[in-house]
Protein backbone atom coordinates (compact mmCIF):
# COMPACT_ATOMS: atom_id res chain seq x y z
CA UNK A 1 0.00 0.00 0.00
CA UNK A 2 2.05 2.74 -1.17
CA UNK A 3 1.66 6.89 -0.89
CA UNK A 4 -0.99 6.60 -4.26
CA UNK A 5 -4.42 6.68 -2.86
CA UNK A 6 -6.44 3.81 -4.29
CA UNK A 7 -9.55 5.65 -6.45
CA UNK A 8 -13.25 5.33 -6.19
CA UNK A 9 -14.00 2.64 -9.05
CA UNK A 10 -17.06 0.72 -10.47
CA UNK A 11 -16.63 -1.71 -8.02
CA UNK A 12 -16.91 0.43 -5.00
CA UNK A 13 -20.04 2.28 -6.76
CA UNK A 14 -21.44 -1.34 -6.95
CA UNK A 15 -20.91 -2.10 -2.91
CA UNK A 16 -22.87 1.18 -2.21
CA UNK A 17 -25.52 0.85 -4.94
CA UNK A 18 -25.66 -2.74 -3.06
CA UNK A 19 -26.22 -1.51 0.08
CA UNK A 20 -28.77 0.86 -0.65
CA UNK A 21 -30.93 -1.37 -2.60
CA UNK A 22 -30.73 -4.02 -0.01
CA UNK A 23 -31.32 -1.94 3.13
CA UNK A 24 -34.06 -0.14 1.63
CA UNK A 25 -35.65 -3.41 -0.02
CA UNK A 26 -35.52 -5.42 3.60
CA UNK A 27 -36.93 -1.91 4.96
CA UNK A 28 -39.86 -2.03 2.89
CA UNK A 29 -40.47 -6.34 3.62
CA UNK A 30 -40.33 -5.16 7.28
CA UNK A 31 -42.53 -2.22 7.09
CA UNK A 32 -45.16 -4.59 6.08
CA UNK A 33 -45.99 -4.92 9.79
CA UNK A 34 -46.56 -1.27 10.58
CA UNK A 35 -50.18 -1.20 10.47
CA UNK A 36 -51.15 1.47 13.46
CA UNK A 37 -49.71 3.98 15.35
CA UNK A 38 -49.10 1.81 18.48
CA UNK A 39 -46.96 -0.55 15.48
CA UNK A 40 -45.54 2.35 14.12
CA UNK A 41 -43.87 4.23 17.42
CA UNK A 42 -43.36 1.49 19.55
CA UNK A 43 -43.29 -2.04 17.59
CA UNK A 44 -46.20 -2.77 19.84
CA UNK A 45 -43.51 -3.32 22.28
CA UNK A 46 -42.72 -6.83 20.90
CA UNK A 47 -38.93 -6.36 20.08
CA UNK A 48 -36.82 -9.59 21.45
CA UNK A 49 -33.54 -8.52 23.42
CA UNK A 50 -31.36 -8.81 20.60
CA UNK A 51 -33.24 -6.82 18.07
CA UNK A 52 -33.16 -4.32 21.60
CA UNK A 53 -29.18 -4.68 21.19
CA UNK A 54 -28.89 -4.39 17.74
CA UNK A 55 -31.20 -1.49 17.91
CA UNK A 56 -29.30 0.26 21.46
CA UNK A 57 -26.03 -0.04 19.35
CA UNK A 58 -27.19 1.23 15.82
CA UNK A 59 -29.01 4.36 17.07
CA UNK A 60 -26.25 5.04 19.18
CA UNK A 61 -23.06 5.03 17.07
CA UNK A 62 -23.42 7.51 14.47
CA UNK A 63 -21.15 8.41 11.47
CA UNK A 64 -19.32 11.43 13.05
CA UNK A 65 -18.25 9.28 16.17
CA UNK A 66 -15.24 7.43 14.52
CA UNK A 67 -14.37 10.98 12.85
CA UNK A 68 -14.53 12.60 16.45
CA UNK A 69 -12.61 9.70 17.95
CA UNK A 70 -10.04 9.03 15.22
CA UNK A 71 -9.38 12.55 15.17
CA UNK A 72 -8.90 13.34 18.99
CA UNK A 73 -6.37 10.31 18.97
CA UNK A 74 -4.79 11.43 16.27
CA UNK A 75 -3.99 14.80 17.77
CA UNK A 76 -3.61 13.53 21.13
CA UNK A 77 -2.91 10.13 21.88
CA UNK A 78 -5.04 7.31 23.00
CA UNK A 79 -6.12 8.77 26.68
CA UNK A 80 -8.81 10.90 24.21
CA UNK A 81 -10.59 7.73 24.23
CA UNK A 82 -12.37 9.10 27.23
CA UNK A 83 -14.11 11.68 24.86
CA UNK A 84 -16.59 8.50 23.60
CA UNK A 85 -15.95 6.29 26.47
CA UNK A 86 -17.34 9.44 29.19
CA UNK A 87 -20.49 6.76 29.16
CA UNK A 88 -18.24 3.60 30.05
CA UNK A 89 -17.99 4.98 34.08
CA UNK A 90 -22.43 5.33 33.72
CA UNK A 91 -23.02 2.41 31.25
CA UNK A 92 -23.94 -0.11 34.38
CA UNK A 93 -26.42 2.46 35.32
CA UNK A 94 -28.41 1.92 32.25
CA UNK A 95 -29.64 -1.47 33.56
CA UNK A 96 -30.98 0.48 36.73
CA UNK A 97 -32.65 3.28 34.65
CA UNK A 98 -34.06 1.49 31.62
CA UNK A 99 -37.51 0.01 33.80
CA UNK A 100 -38.70 3.89 34.26
CA UNK A 101 -39.63 4.17 30.68
CA UNK A 102 -41.32 0.77 29.83
CA UNK A 103 -43.31 1.24 33.25
CA UNK A 104 -44.29 4.44 32.20
CA UNK A 105 -46.98 3.39 29.47
CA UNK A 106 -46.30 5.98 27.40
CA UNK A 107 -44.97 6.67 23.71
CA UNK A 108 -42.84 9.55 24.30
CA UNK A 109 -40.16 11.24 26.92
CA UNK A 110 -42.68 14.51 26.30
CA UNK A 111 -45.83 12.33 27.71
CA UNK A 112 -43.72 11.28 30.87
CA UNK A 113 -42.99 15.04 31.70
CA UNK A 114 -46.64 15.67 31.08
CA UNK A 115 -47.60 13.51 33.53
CA UNK A 116 -44.79 14.23 36.16
CA UNK A 117 -44.56 17.87 35.82
CA UNK A 118 -48.06 19.23 33.67
CA UNK A 119 -48.84 20.15 30.25
CA UNK A 120 -47.09 23.09 29.90
CA UNK A 121 -43.73 21.43 30.86
CA UNK A 122 -44.71 18.37 28.93
CA UNK A 123 -44.70 21.41 25.63
CA UNK A 124 -41.60 22.31 26.71
CA UNK A 125 -39.34 19.02 26.36
CA UNK A 126 -41.21 18.31 23.14
CA UNK A 127 -39.99 21.45 21.44
CA UNK A 128 -36.31 20.85 22.80
CA UNK A 129 -36.63 17.27 22.01
CA UNK A 130 -37.72 18.02 18.12
CA UNK A 131 -34.52 20.35 18.10
CA UNK A 132 -32.43 17.78 19.91
CA UNK A 133 -33.30 15.82 16.60
CA UNK A 134 -32.81 18.13 14.29
CA UNK A 135 -29.25 19.17 15.56
CA UNK A 136 -28.09 15.13 16.00
CA UNK A 137 -28.92 15.09 12.44
CA UNK A 138 -27.05 17.83 11.18
CA UNK A 139 -24.21 16.39 13.31
CA UNK A 140 -23.98 13.18 11.93
CA UNK A 141 -24.21 14.14 8.22
CA UNK A 142 -21.47 16.59 8.49
CA UNK A 143 -19.30 13.71 9.87
CA UNK A 144 -20.17 11.54 6.83
CA UNK A 145 -19.83 14.38 4.34
CA UNK A 146 -15.98 14.49 5.77
CA UNK A 147 -15.26 10.62 6.14
CA UNK A 148 -17.32 10.01 2.48
CA UNK A 149 -15.40 12.69 0.65
CA UNK A 150 -11.79 12.00 2.03
CA UNK A 151 -11.50 8.64 1.91
CA UNK A 152 -12.73 8.86 -1.98
CA UNK A 153 -10.26 11.28 -2.62
CA UNK A 154 -13.52 13.47 -3.76
CA UNK A 155 -14.11 11.29 -6.76
CA UNK A 156 -17.86 11.02 -4.54
CA UNK A 157 -19.51 14.22 -4.10
CA UNK A 158 -20.77 13.84 -0.09
CA UNK A 159 -23.58 15.85 -0.75
CA UNK A 160 -25.05 13.30 -3.95
CA UNK A 161 -24.23 10.28 -1.36
CA UNK A 162 -26.22 12.35 1.96
CA UNK A 163 -29.21 12.82 -0.25
CA UNK A 164 -29.48 9.43 -1.67
CA UNK A 165 -28.73 8.37 1.95
CA UNK A 166 -31.74 10.16 3.04
CA UNK A 167 -34.01 9.15 0.46
CA UNK A 168 -33.56 5.74 1.88
CA UNK A 169 -33.78 5.60 5.02
CA UNK A 170 -37.20 8.23 4.71
CA UNK A 171 -38.24 5.42 2.33
CA UNK A 172 -38.60 2.61 4.74
CA UNK A 173 -39.19 4.89 7.94
CA UNK A 174 -41.56 6.47 6.15
CA UNK A 175 -44.25 3.43 5.77
CA UNK A 176 -42.53 0.67 8.33
CA UNK A 177 -41.67 3.12 11.32
CA UNK A 178 -40.40 1.53 14.55
CA UNK A 179 -40.32 -1.58 13.12
CA UNK A 180 -38.23 -1.37 10.04
CA UNK A 181 -36.06 0.81 11.89
CA UNK A 182 -35.40 -1.63 14.76
CA UNK A 183 -34.59 -4.42 12.42
CA UNK A 184 -32.54 -2.68 10.18
CA UNK A 185 -30.63 -1.14 12.57
CA UNK A 186 -29.96 -4.54 13.90
CA UNK A 187 -28.69 -5.86 10.30
CA UNK A 188 -26.66 -2.58 9.86
CA UNK A 189 -25.02 -2.59 13.13
CA UNK A 190 -23.03 -5.32 12.16
CA UNK A 191 -21.77 -3.05 8.92
CA UNK A 192 -20.57 -0.83 12.05
CA UNK A 193 -18.74 -3.32 13.95
CA UNK A 194 -17.09 -3.81 9.85
CA UNK A 195 -16.49 -0.21 10.11
CA UNK A 196 -14.80 -0.18 13.24
CA UNK A 197 -11.84 -2.62 12.83
CA UNK A 198 -11.34 -2.96 8.69
CA UNK A 199 -8.66 -0.26 8.71
CA UNK A 200 -6.46 -1.77 11.49
CA UNK A 201 -5.02 -4.75 10.42
CA UNK A 202 -4.25 -2.78 7.00
CA UNK A 203 -2.77 0.15 8.84
CA UNK A 204 -0.76 -1.98 11.00
CA UNK A 205 1.03 -3.68 7.81
CA UNK A 206 1.33 -0.11 6.46
CA UNK A 207 2.85 1.43 9.91
CA UNK A 208 5.53 -1.80 10.44
CA UNK A 209 2.87 -3.62 13.12
CA UNK A 210 1.92 -2.62 17.02
CA UNK A 211 5.96 -2.56 16.99
CA UNK A 212 6.41 0.24 14.29
CA UNK A 213 3.38 2.15 15.65
CA UNK A 214 5.28 2.29 18.89
CA UNK A 215 8.66 3.30 17.16
CA UNK A 216 6.92 6.25 15.52
CA UNK A 217 4.96 8.10 17.87
CA UNK A 218 5.52 9.41 21.98
CA UNK A 219 5.31 6.87 24.60
CA UNK A 220 2.44 8.89 26.27
CA UNK A 221 0.70 8.34 22.87
CA UNK A 222 -0.08 4.76 24.11
CA UNK A 223 -1.11 5.61 27.95
CA UNK A 224 -4.85 5.27 28.99
CA UNK A 225 -4.59 8.48 31.21
CA UNK A 226 -2.41 11.17 30.16
CA UNK A 227 -2.39 14.56 30.34
CA UNK A 228 -1.77 15.47 26.76
CA UNK A 229 -5.27 14.82 26.30
CA UNK A 230 -6.22 17.46 28.20
CA UNK A 231 -9.16 15.09 29.88
CA UNK A 232 -8.16 15.21 34.00
CA UNK A 233 -10.18 13.82 36.36
CA UNK A 234 -12.54 16.33 36.28
CA UNK A 235 -13.48 16.67 32.96
CA UNK A 236 -13.63 12.96 33.09
CA UNK A 237 -16.51 13.48 35.78
CA UNK A 238 -18.00 15.95 34.04
CA UNK A 239 -18.21 13.83 30.59
CA UNK A 240 -19.47 11.07 32.83
CA UNK A 241 -22.29 13.24 34.44
CA UNK A 242 -22.86 14.30 31.43
CA UNK A 243 -23.51 11.00 29.72
CA UNK A 244 -25.39 9.80 32.66
CA UNK A 245 -27.96 12.98 33.17
CA UNK A 246 -28.36 13.27 29.44
CA UNK A 247 -29.10 9.93 28.11
CA UNK A 248 -31.97 9.86 30.85
CA UNK A 249 -33.38 13.12 29.01
CA UNK A 250 -32.55 12.10 25.30
CA UNK A 251 -35.80 11.87 23.50
CA UNK A 252 -34.96 8.85 22.00
CA UNK A 253 -34.05 7.15 25.18
CA UNK A 254 -37.91 5.74 25.66
CA UNK A 255 -37.25 3.88 21.89
CA UNK A 256 -34.20 2.24 23.27
CA UNK A 257 -35.70 1.37 26.68
CA UNK A 258 -39.36 0.62 26.50
CA UNK A 259 -40.44 -1.12 23.44
CA UNK A 260 -38.65 -4.73 24.20
CA UNK A 261 -41.11 -7.65 24.87
CA UNK A 262 -40.00 -7.23 28.50
CA UNK A 263 -37.78 -5.22 30.79
CA UNK A 264 -35.27 -7.05 30.70
CA UNK A 265 -35.05 -6.85 26.92
CA UNK A 266 -34.55 -3.04 27.42
CA UNK A 267 -32.21 -3.88 30.18
CA UNK A 268 -30.17 -6.22 27.91
CA UNK A 269 -30.54 -3.62 25.01
CA UNK A 270 -29.46 -0.52 26.61
CA UNK A 271 -27.17 -1.69 28.47
CA UNK A 272 -25.26 -3.83 25.99
CA UNK A 273 -26.23 -2.33 23.20
CA UNK A 274 -23.94 0.74 24.03
CA UNK A 275 -21.03 -1.45 25.80
CA UNK A 276 -20.61 -3.22 22.31
CA UNK A 277 -20.06 0.48 21.69
CA UNK A 278 -17.66 1.06 23.61
CA UNK A 279 -15.62 -1.94 22.42
CA UNK A 280 -15.81 -0.17 18.69
CA UNK A 281 -14.59 2.96 20.66
CA UNK A 282 -11.02 0.95 21.11
CA UNK A 283 -10.51 0.44 17.23
CA UNK A 284 -11.59 3.80 16.12
CA UNK A 285 -8.62 5.01 18.88
CA UNK A 286 -6.40 2.42 17.46
CA UNK A 287 -7.38 3.93 14.00
CA UNK A 288 -6.26 7.29 15.20
CA UNK A 289 -3.16 5.96 16.49
CA UNK A 290 -2.17 4.62 12.84
CA UNK A 291 -3.11 7.42 10.77
CA UNK A 292 -0.80 9.71 13.24
CA UNK A 293 2.13 7.02 12.79
CA UNK A 294 1.16 6.99 8.54
CA UNK A 295 1.56 10.81 8.30
CA UNK A 296 4.62 10.65 10.52
CA UNK A 297 6.68 8.39 8.46
CA UNK A 298 5.50 10.11 5.35
CA UNK A 299 6.71 13.29 6.80
CA UNK A 300 2.99 14.74 5.66
CA UNK A 301 0.43 17.04 7.48
CA UNK A 302 -3.25 16.88 7.51
CA UNK A 303 -5.39 20.02 7.44
CA UNK A 304 -7.75 18.96 10.54
CA UNK A 305 -7.02 16.12 13.24
CA UNK A 306 -10.89 15.07 12.33
CA UNK A 307 -9.71 14.68 8.49
CA UNK A 308 -7.48 11.49 9.78
CA UNK A 309 -9.98 8.83 9.73
CA UNK A 310 -10.93 9.59 6.20
CA UNK A 311 -7.25 9.94 4.97
CA UNK A 312 -6.71 6.22 6.24
CA UNK A 313 -9.36 5.69 4.34
CA UNK A 314 -8.35 6.27 1.19
CA UNK A 315 -4.82 5.57 1.82
CA UNK A 316 -5.63 1.75 2.96
CA UNK A 317 -8.44 0.63 1.10
CA UNK A 318 -8.20 -1.13 -2.28
CA UNK A 319 -10.96 -1.19 -5.11
CA UNK A 320 -14.23 -2.44 -3.48
CA UNK A 321 -13.34 -2.00 -0.14
CA UNK A 322 -13.55 2.19 -0.18
CA UNK A 323 -17.05 1.28 -1.47
CA UNK A 324 -18.03 -1.02 1.83
CA UNK A 325 -16.18 1.27 3.97
CA UNK A 326 -18.71 4.04 2.21
CA UNK A 327 -21.47 1.69 2.94
CA UNK A 328 -20.58 0.97 6.56
CA UNK A 329 -20.69 4.78 7.24
CA UNK A 330 -23.66 5.14 5.83
CA UNK A 331 -25.00 1.88 7.98
CA UNK A 332 -23.77 4.26 11.29
CA UNK A 333 -26.08 7.31 9.77
CA UNK A 334 -29.37 5.58 8.11
CA UNK A 335 -29.81 3.30 11.29
CA UNK A 336 -29.44 6.82 13.40
CA UNK A 337 -31.71 8.48 11.20
CA UNK A 338 -34.54 5.79 10.88
CA UNK A 339 -34.95 5.89 14.93
CA UNK A 340 -34.47 9.70 15.04
CA UNK A 341 -37.30 9.98 12.14
CA UNK A 342 -39.63 7.69 13.64
CA UNK A 343 -39.21 9.44 17.12
CA UNK A 344 -38.99 13.36 15.18
CA UNK A 345 -43.04 12.09 14.49
CA UNK A 346 -44.38 10.70 17.56
CA UNK A 347 -43.19 13.55 19.74
CA UNK A 348 -45.11 16.09 17.38
CA UNK A 349 -48.26 13.67 17.08
CA UNK A 350 -48.54 12.66 20.65
CA UNK A 351 -47.27 15.80 22.18
CA UNK A 352 -48.90 18.67 19.62
CA UNK A 353 -51.31 17.08 16.77
CA UNK A 354 -53.38 15.06 19.49
CA UNK A 355 -53.21 17.46 22.27
CA UNK A 356 -53.97 20.65 20.90
CA UNK A 357 -54.86 20.48 17.23
CA UNK A 358 -56.94 17.16 17.19
CA UNK A 359 -57.70 15.56 20.20
CA UNK A 360 -60.24 12.96 18.60
CA UNK A 361 -57.95 12.10 15.88
CA UNK A 362 -58.68 8.30 14.38
CA UNK A 363 -55.26 6.06 14.73
CA UNK A 364 -55.34 6.13 11.15
CA UNK A 365 -54.93 10.24 11.24
CA UNK A 366 -52.07 9.89 14.06
CA UNK A 367 -50.65 7.05 11.69
CA UNK A 368 -50.64 9.36 8.66
CA UNK A 369 -49.13 12.75 10.79
CA UNK A 370 -46.36 10.91 12.26
CA UNK A 371 -45.69 9.43 8.85
CA UNK A 372 -45.58 13.26 7.18
CA UNK A 373 -44.33 15.18 10.12
CA UNK A 374 -41.12 12.60 10.80
CA UNK A 375 -40.32 13.62 6.91
CA UNK A 376 -40.63 16.99 7.52
CA UNK A 377 -38.63 17.46 10.98
CA UNK A 378 -35.81 15.18 9.36
CA UNK A 379 -35.26 17.83 6.21
CA UNK A 380 -34.64 20.65 8.74
CA UNK A 381 -31.91 18.50 9.76
CA UNK A 382 -29.75 18.74 6.16
CA UNK A 383 -30.65 22.31 6.34
CA UNK A 384 -28.74 22.20 9.76
CA UNK A 385 -26.09 20.24 8.76
CA UNK A 386 -24.68 23.05 6.54
CA UNK A 387 -23.89 25.10 9.36
CA UNK A 388 -22.01 22.93 11.67
CA UNK A 389 -17.85 23.65 11.82
CA UNK A 390 -16.58 20.27 14.38
CA UNK A 391 -18.07 17.09 14.84
CA UNK A 392 -17.07 16.61 17.97
CA UNK A 393 -18.34 19.49 19.62
CA UNK A 394 -21.21 19.69 17.78
CA UNK A 395 -21.63 16.10 18.96
CA UNK A 396 -20.78 16.91 22.52
CA UNK A 397 -23.07 20.07 22.32
CA UNK A 398 -26.13 18.21 21.71
CA UNK A 399 -25.55 15.47 24.74
CA UNK A 400 -25.16 18.53 26.67
CA UNK A 401 -28.44 20.67 26.24
CA UNK A 402 -30.17 17.23 26.74
CA UNK A 403 -28.01 16.79 30.46
CA UNK A 404 -29.34 20.08 31.18
CA UNK A 405 -32.77 19.18 30.49
CA UNK A 406 -32.17 16.33 32.34
CA UNK A 407 -32.02 17.66 35.35
CA UNK A 408 -35.87 18.06 35.40
CA UNK A 409 -36.06 14.00 34.11
CA UNK A 410 -33.95 12.43 36.50
CA UNK A 411 -34.93 14.59 39.49
CA UNK A 412 -38.49 14.24 38.66
CA UNK A 413 -38.13 10.49 39.12
CA UNK A 414 -35.97 10.67 42.18
CA UNK A 415 -37.42 13.13 44.04
CA UNK A 416 -41.05 13.27 44.79
CA UNK A 417 -41.10 16.97 46.15
CA UNK A 418 -39.99 18.14 42.27
CA UNK A 419 -42.47 20.71 40.60
CA UNK A 420 -43.15 22.54 37.65
CA UNK A 421 -41.51 25.43 39.16
CA UNK A 422 -38.72 23.86 40.31
CA UNK A 423 -38.16 22.29 36.26
CA UNK A 424 -38.53 25.82 34.52
CA UNK A 425 -36.12 27.36 37.05
CA UNK A 426 -33.48 24.40 36.22
CA UNK A 427 -33.81 25.20 32.28
CA UNK A 428 -33.46 28.41 32.35
CA UNK A 429 -30.51 28.39 35.16
CA UNK A 430 -28.19 25.86 33.80
CA UNK A 431 -28.92 27.38 29.73
CA UNK A 432 -28.78 30.75 30.79
CA UNK A 433 -25.05 29.86 33.22
CA UNK A 434 -23.85 27.84 30.16
CA UNK A 435 -24.57 30.54 27.75
CA UNK A 436 -22.75 33.41 30.22
CA UNK A 437 -19.85 31.86 30.72
CA UNK A 438 -19.15 30.92 27.36
CA UNK A 439 -19.93 34.22 26.37
CA UNK A 440 -17.69 35.79 28.65
CA UNK A 441 -15.13 33.87 27.74
CA UNK A 442 -15.14 33.54 24.06
CA UNK A 443 -16.54 37.19 23.71
CA UNK A 444 -19.07 36.60 20.85
CA UNK A 445 -22.43 34.92 21.43
CA UNK A 446 -23.18 31.73 18.86
CA UNK A 447 -25.39 28.63 19.29
CA UNK A 448 -22.15 25.96 19.60
CA UNK A 449 -19.11 26.07 22.14
CA UNK A 450 -16.35 24.09 22.33
CA UNK A 451 -17.22 21.60 25.05
CA UNK A 452 -15.54 22.58 28.40
CA UNK A 453 -15.62 21.08 31.99
CA UNK A 454 -15.85 23.96 34.23
CA UNK A 455 -18.76 25.82 32.38
CA UNK A 456 -20.86 22.57 32.42
CA UNK A 457 -20.01 21.78 35.85
CA UNK A 458 -21.25 25.08 37.28
CA UNK A 459 -24.14 25.20 34.81
CA UNK A 460 -25.26 21.53 36.23
CA UNK A 461 -24.93 23.03 39.81
CA UNK A 462 -27.27 25.84 38.90
CA UNK A 463 -29.68 23.69 37.23
CA UNK A 464 -29.65 21.68 40.49
CA UNK A 465 -29.83 23.99 43.03
CA UNK A 466 -32.82 25.61 41.63
CA UNK A 467 -34.44 22.78 41.02
CA UNK A 468 -34.44 21.95 44.85
CA UNK A 469 -35.00 25.39 45.84
CA UNK A 470 -37.42 26.66 43.98
CA UNK A 471 -39.10 23.06 44.21
CA UNK A 472 -38.62 23.67 48.02
CA UNK A 473 -40.70 27.59 48.66
CA UNK A 474 -43.25 26.81 45.51
CA UNK A 475 -46.35 24.42 45.74
CA UNK A 476 -46.12 20.73 45.29
CA UNK A 477 -48.10 19.11 42.34
CA UNK A 478 -50.67 17.82 43.30
CA UNK A 479 -50.60 14.29 45.30
CA UNK A 480 -53.02 12.56 42.75
CA UNK A 481 -50.45 13.13 40.36
CA UNK A 482 -47.83 12.23 42.31
CA UNK A 483 -49.09 8.93 43.62
CA UNK A 484 -49.98 8.05 40.11
CA UNK A 485 -46.92 8.37 38.31
CA UNK A 486 -44.93 6.95 41.34
CA UNK A 487 -47.38 3.79 41.55
CA UNK A 488 -46.62 2.90 37.95
CA UNK A 489 -42.89 3.05 38.30
CA UNK A 490 -43.54 0.28 41.86
CA UNK A 491 -45.34 -2.22 39.22
CA UNK A 492 -44.24 -4.58 36.59
CA UNK A 493 -45.16 -4.00 33.36
CA UNK A 494 -44.29 -7.67 31.72
CA UNK A 495 -47.45 -8.15 31.55
CA UNK A 496 -50.13 -8.19 29.03
CA UNK A 497 -52.15 -5.07 27.69
CA UNK A 498 -54.86 -4.48 29.88
CA UNK A 499 -53.59 -6.91 32.64
CA UNK A 500 -53.24 -5.90 36.47
CA UNK A 501 -49.61 -4.78 37.00
CA UNK A 502 -48.73 -6.26 40.25
CA UNK A 503 -46.17 -5.09 42.49
CA UNK A 504 -42.56 -5.62 41.36
CA UNK A 505 -40.70 -6.11 44.58
CA UNK A 506 -43.04 -9.06 44.69
CA UNK A 507 -40.55 -10.88 41.79
CA UNK A 508 -37.20 -8.86 42.93
CA UNK A 509 -37.95 -6.23 40.33
CA UNK A 510 -37.90 -3.07 42.70
CA UNK A 511 -35.77 -0.34 41.50
CA UNK A 512 -32.81 0.58 43.28
CA UNK A 513 -32.66 4.27 42.22
CA UNK A 514 -36.33 4.93 42.81
CA UNK A 515 -35.71 3.88 46.46
CA UNK A 516 -33.06 6.44 47.79
CA UNK A 517 -35.06 8.57 49.74
CA UNK A 518 -35.62 5.69 51.92
CA UNK A 519 -32.29 4.77 52.20
CA UNK A 520 -31.86 5.80 55.88
CA UNK A 521 -34.72 3.93 57.16
CA UNK A 522 -34.28 0.08 58.95
CA UNK A 523 -36.85 -0.98 56.79
CA UNK A 524 -35.78 0.10 53.38
CA UNK A 525 -33.33 -3.00 53.90
CA UNK A 526 -35.50 -5.41 54.83
CA UNK A 527 -35.64 -7.98 52.26
CA UNK A 528 -32.80 -5.83 50.13
CA UNK A 529 -31.69 -8.51 47.67
CA UNK A 530 -34.90 -10.45 47.02
CA UNK A 531 -36.58 -7.08 46.50
CA UNK A 532 -33.91 -5.93 43.99
CA UNK A 533 -32.37 -9.00 42.67
CA UNK A 534 -32.95 -7.72 39.04
CA UNK A 535 -31.22 -4.24 39.63
CA UNK A 536 -28.66 -5.65 41.81
CA UNK A 537 -27.29 -8.66 39.70
CA UNK A 538 -27.21 -6.96 36.81
CA UNK A 539 -25.85 -4.00 37.98
CA UNK A 540 -22.62 -5.70 39.02
CA UNK A 541 -22.26 -7.81 35.54
CA UNK A 542 -22.31 -4.62 34.08
CA UNK A 543 -19.42 -3.41 36.08
CA UNK A 544 -17.54 -6.71 35.52
CA UNK A 545 -17.94 -6.09 31.39
CA UNK A 546 -16.97 -2.43 32.09
CA UNK A 547 -13.60 -3.70 33.85
CA UNK A 548 -12.69 -6.35 30.91
CA UNK A 549 -13.40 -3.52 28.56
CA UNK A 550 -11.18 -1.40 30.01
CA UNK A 551 -8.33 -4.22 30.28
CA UNK A 552 -8.86 -5.08 26.87
CA UNK A 553 -7.81 -1.68 25.85
CA UNK A 554 -5.09 -1.33 28.00
CA UNK A 555 -3.60 -4.64 26.64
CA UNK A 556 -4.23 -3.94 22.92
CA UNK A 557 -2.13 -0.43 23.75
CA UNK A 558 0.61 -2.57 25.65
CA UNK A 559 0.86 -4.51 22.18
CA UNK A 560 4.97 -4.47 21.16
CA UNK A 561 5.73 -1.67 23.84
Amino acid sequence: MGGDAFGFNWLDAVVVIAYFVGVTAFGLWVARRARTSDAYFRGERKFGWWIMVGQSFGTGTHAEMPVAQAGATFHGGFSCIWYQWKNMLVTPFYWLTAPWYRRSERTTIGEIVEDRYGRAMGLIYSLFAMSYFILNQGVMLQGAGKVISAASGGAVSSNEVVIAMTGAFLLYSYFGGLVASAYTDFVQGLLIIVLSFMLIPLGLREVGGFAGLHATLPADFFLIYSERSQLDAFTIAMLAINGLVGICAQPHTLTMCATGRSERAGRVGQTYGNMIKRVCTIGWALTGLIAAAMVARRGLALDHPEDAFGYACKELLGPGFIGLMVACILAANMSTCSTFMVNTGAIFTRNFFKIYVRPGASDRELLLTGRVSGVALTLLGVLFALTVKSVLHGFLFTETIAAYMGIMVVGGFLWKRANRFGAAAAILASFGTYYALNWAEAGHLTLIYKWQAAPFAWAMLAGTVMLIAVSLLTPPESEARIVEFFDRMARSSDVEDGAPRPLADESGGALLLLDLPGWSRSARWRGFLRRHREDVVGFVLAWAVVALTIVLAWAVVRVGA
